[in-house]
């Protein structure tokens, strides 16, 4: 009663979140600019996480100034700062008003250049003065005049620095038809330190240069208006508000209100990451991971129907609650849906089926068992059973698949994280779908007295035709340890050389540079294309085609106005040109998440050996992780022959495929520790538990991994280029995975066993089972 009440309860709350709560997409799937920022020390200042917080600060007023809908900035780390842009197509003007790293000052104006000085030089810092800086540094500098082409202005130190600006916003004079004016506002006593500085300058003659105020961010004088007439001799303009006049466009005065503003970067910053995808690129995302899931729902609830019929059915509807509840968690915690979250999430759909088909596999031994009797008159025993002896596999499997999801949660960045979300989101649900609400539909089905009269419509009295296949002809697979493991090797020795022969073609996020992709109306011939590249300045660019009418275009280095310079010289032969995709990774972060990635794969094998040592004595444990690893290698290996990207999005599925292959070996484990255990010091020898354990548990290996690769498959023809290499990762991973359970580790943990045999002893009266199912009761 209380798992129908529980079961209730999830599916209601659920339904409540999914209907009214929107889902939160991440820029990759709604489309616009991301730019990742990195504060850098500075003179006398260090750039920590209270620095950082500041210049956070700063940016959002500047970032709020653009008019972008919904932006978001946050800190990641120490030093970065992950500024989200949604709409943005051009990331030019973006970078070019928050990117902007050195402080806003304003300066007296001494005079225009002597001549044969240049602009940008050092002025003479006059005897004692410090300005508002107070430490004897001198900051005067000689800069172009905005106002006057081939004129420079010779400027004294700052009197006055952004940290003292309120506010500043534009404002057109309808009235006298003065036009656009900037209004600042200042705070503290910075109002005072502005009268003292205008009130100077108004004690100069009018039109002397010396009567001016210049503006000045990151050595470039943005403004630098004269002090009205009316602007009396030593008072200044009092009042703590000031207006800047000058012949401003439009777009100028709002340009220059957000830079003054947005006001002082306490500490420099670079763009270390820049991307920026275009909408019609995430809209066609959405659509392909739907119509996968649709198919791949549909693909794995026939083939759960077909193999246990009216089990399968309830199956099939659990899966659809376990979409809801998975769906309904993501938006109710407001995690961010990105697209590797948009793969994890259907993935997790046909992993969900894994803890289904265990129970179903049990359920269906138990009602076949030779001692039961009258099987028709009660089928929730086998079923209860089932669920039962399954608990300890499921409990196990999906452990090790949150451990993996969980490194990708803390390992990596943007939206791989997203990726880890979903999955852990998933693994957690099916658990609930699979033991709760699985179980309540199918108590209530197979209490039914049409149901009791007919067992063989419950699938449990079926035969399973793969059991019945291995029974007939008992392969004795961990007899011939040394034959399957030196199999297995040769094959991981051909994925080293492709490893060591081709390389590996590591992606822009591990290399740093940049990548851009390209649609054109018209087809474009590479080679072409790669001419109009080589003719822009980039001979060494790698030029590939992207779809049908798709240009990729990777470099090292490659600026904003290069990038659009390319994009335009494309229009020649391609029509109309659009960037779809747009990545900027500086080469300090590429090594950096190599770094991670490595350390991520690291972790995973250790905390799986640390986990798997607790569950299992450490023969098994050391089996499941040497066949995990050989599992890494043979994907890692198949994407260095077949000349595939290693980016950030392979190293999910690499970290899935971790979690995947120890899930199926942990079954295998799991029911020979249980005959095991059961038999005692009467148990046969190992070689034989381990041929009985295969036996038992490879019907549900079969089942599961069909499961996952009807997903798969749909994701990897529907996915489109972003997705098909992730789903391509997958289907290696899963299918090695199912082999090296078999091939891999229940021959090397024979062969552990034997070097070093645990010590059987006779189970307790209560651990014993008397029914002979292999199982601790």
């Amino acid at each position: 009663m209380w798992r129908a009440l529980v079961a209730f309860a999830v599916v209601g709350v659920s339904l409540f979140f999914a209907l009214t709560t929107p889902a939160r997409l991440g820029l990759d799937l709604k489309g616009g600019t991301q730019i990742v920022l990195e504060t850098k020390d500075a003179p006398g200042i260090k750039a920590d996480g209270s620095a950082t917080d500041r210049a956070l600060e700063v940016l959002r007023q500047r970032v709020d100034a653009l008019g972008v809908a919904e932006p978001s900035l946050s800190r990641s780390g120490e030093n970065r700062i992950v500024v989200e842009l949604p709409g943005v197509q051009d990331p030019r003007e973006a970078a070019e008003v928050i990117g902007r790293t050195a402080q806003l000052t304003f300066h007296p104006v001494e005079g225009v250049t002597a001549p044969g000085e240049k602009a940008g030089e050092k002025g003479d810092k006059k005897k004692g003065d410090k300005g508002e800086k107070g430490k004897g540094e001198d900051d005067s500098k000689v800069l172009p005049d905005p106002d006057a082409k081939g004129v420079s202005l010779r400027l004294a130190p700052s009197a006055l620095t952004g940290e003292g600006v309120k506010d500043a916003k534009p404002e057109f004079d309808n009235q006298t038809g003065a036009g656009w004016s900037i209004t600042v506002d200042f705070k503290g006593g910075a109002g005072d330190k502005w009268a003292k500085l205008t009130g100077e300058a108004a004690c100069q003659p009018s039109g002397d240069q010396k009567r001016r105020v210049a503006i000045v961010l990151d050595d470039r004088i943005i403004s630098a208006p004269n002090i009205q007439d009316d602007v009396a001799c030593g008072t200044g303009i009092a009042g703590g508000s000031t207006q800047i006049t000058g012949n401003f466009s439009d777009e100028e005065a709002h340009d220059l209100a957000a830079l003054v503003k947005g006001g002082a970067l306490p500490v420099p910053v670079d763009v270390v990451e820049q991307q920026t995808v275009g909408p019609a690129l995430g809209a066609d995302a959405i659509k392909a991971s739907a119509q996968a899931a649709i198919i791949g729902l549909l693909c794995t609830g026939l083939f759960v129907i077909v193999v246990y019929r009216l089990l399968g059915a309830l199956a099939t509807v659990a899966l659809a609650l376990y979409g809801l509840i998975s769906y309904a968690a993501i938006v109710a915690i407001g995690a961010t849906l990105t697209l590797p979250g948009l793969a994890g999430f259907v993935l997790a759909i046909g992993m969900a089926v894994d803890a289904n088909v265990l129970v179903f596999e049990r359920a269906r031994e138990e009602y076949t068992r030779p001692s039961l009797r009258d099987r028709s008159r009660d089928l929730r025993k086998p079923l209860r059973t089932g669920f039962q002896q399954a608990y300890s596999a499921v409990i196990d499997s999906n452990v090790t698949t949150l451990l993996a999801a969980g490194l990708l949660f803390f390992f990596a960045t943007g939206p791989v994280k997203g990726f880890g979300v979903t999955l852990s989101l998933g693994v957690l649900a099916s658990m609930v779908s699979a033991l709760v609400i699985t179980r309540v539909l199918a108590d209530f089905a197979v209490g039914r007295r049409f149901v009791e009269r007919r067992p063989k419509l419950t699938g449990m009295a079926g035969a399973s035709r793969v059991r019945a296949w291995l029974a007939e002809r008992r392969p004795r697979l961990a007899h011939r340890p040394g034959l399957w493991l030196g199999v297995m090797s040769g094959i991981v020795l051909a994925a080293l050389a492709g490893i060591g022969l081709r390389g590996l073609e590591f992606g822009v996020e591990f290399t740093g540079g940049r990548l851009v992709e390209y649609t054109t109306s018209q087809q474009v011939d590479v080679d072409r294309a790669r001419e109009i590249v080589t003719d822009a300045g980039f001979p060494r660019a790698v030029v590939q085609e992207s779809g049908d009418d798709g240009i990729t275009v990777r470099t090292e280095k490659l600026t904003n106005d290069q990038q659009e310079s390319i994009r335009t010289d494309l229009e020649s032969v391609g029509g109309e040109v659009k960037v779809e995709r747009d990545e900027l990774v500086g080469p300090s972060l590429g090594s950096e998440l190599r770094d991670k990635a490595l350390i991520a794969l690291c972790i995973a094998v250790a905390a799986q050996l640390v986990y798997l040592s607790i569950r299992f004595r450490w023969t098994m444990a050391t089996a499941a992780v040497v066949a995990m690893m050989q599992d890494v290698l043979l994907v890692v290996g198949l994407f260095a022959w077949l000349g595939k990207p290693v980016d950030s999005v392979f190293l999910a599925a690499l970290l899935t495929v971790i979690g995947y292959s120890v899930n199926d070996t942990v079954v295998v484990f799991d029911r020979l520790r249980g005959m095991r255990r059961a038999a005692g010091s009467a148990a046969p020898p190992l070689p034989d538990l381990a041929d009985s354990a295969i036996l038992r548990t490879l019907p549900r290996t079969i089942n599961t991994g069909m499961g996952a690769m009807f997903i798969l498959a749909a994701l990897a023809v529907l996915g489109g280029d972003s997705l098909t290499d992730f789903s391509v990762a997958l289907l290696a991973g899963v299918t090695v995975g199912m082999a090296s359970t078999v091939f891999s580790a229940t021959p090397l943990a024979v062969l552990l066993e034997r070097w070093k045999p645990e010590q059987q002893r006779e189970p307790s009266e209560k651990k014993k089972d008397p029914k002979g199912t292999g199982a601790v009761v």
